[in-house]
């Protein structure tokens, strides 16, 4: 009895599911991603070969700038529903008579990036859109002289409404000393005597000895 041959095909991958499905994520991660905002100044970090890495929340962070400007920012902590950013900034308010409406509180807690000016001027960077305003209003950044040392103010609220906050100093590699200085001054005044200094991991070679 002859054999029925079947006819041969080549198998056919329907790949338009798998399309689909990749066009609905990337539209999903394009909406809800938020972008990572800028720094005021540009800060070229020195290397190191530490690779311990910095904390991920209750952090305040001191930047220096080569131009010796300082700017200063703080997280919302591990847990966003205690509001330490609006906490702190309705503190410094009250030290130096300024009122902050609670727009201005919600958008001083969703920015996301540091700031350096003096705190007479964050009504106005907190009610402006315009980058170049804003980079204006940091032009000279947040005092830190003897007789309006903001810097120290800054710190003392933060500890003072987050006790579990750390210390970041993330400075660039050309910041003159005595800005350095100043600021390590200023730490030691409020008691903060432990800090994790922000770096860039060097690429060490391992070389392999020959016996």
């Amino acid at each position: 009895m002859p054999k029925i041959k079947l006819p041969s095909k080549s198998p056919h991958i329907d790949m338009t599911p798998m399309v689909d499905l990749f066009s609905v994520v990337l539209t999903f991660l394009m909406l809800t991603t938020t972008m990572r905002q800028p720094e005021p100044a540009p800060i070229d970090t020195p290397f190191s070969i530490s690779d311990k890495t910095a904390p991920d929340a209750n952090i305040m962070t001191v930047l220096l700038s080569k131009d010796s400007r300082v700017f200063f920012n703080i997280d919302n902590g591990s847990d966003t529903s205690f509001h330490f950013k609006g906490k702190i900034l309705k503190e410094m308010g009250t030290r130096y008579n300024i009122t902050f409406t609670p727009e201005e509180v919600k958008q001083f807690e969703a920015y996301p990036s540091s700031f350096g000016m003096p705190i007479q001027n964050m009504k106005s960077f907190l009610n402006t859109k315009d980058a170049k305003e804003r980079a204006t209003l940091q032009i000279k950044g947040v005092p830190i002289d003897s007789t309006d040392n903001q810097l120290a103010m800054w710190i003392l609220s933060t500890r003072q409404i987050n006790d579990r906050v750390q210390t970041c100093i993330k400075g660039d590699n050309d910041a003159p000393y005595p800005i350095v200085k100043k600021v390590l001054d200023i730490l030691q005044d409020k008691n903060v005597n432990r800090f994790n200094l922000i770096t860039n991991l060097e690429v060490t070679k391992v070389t392999q000895s020959e016996e």
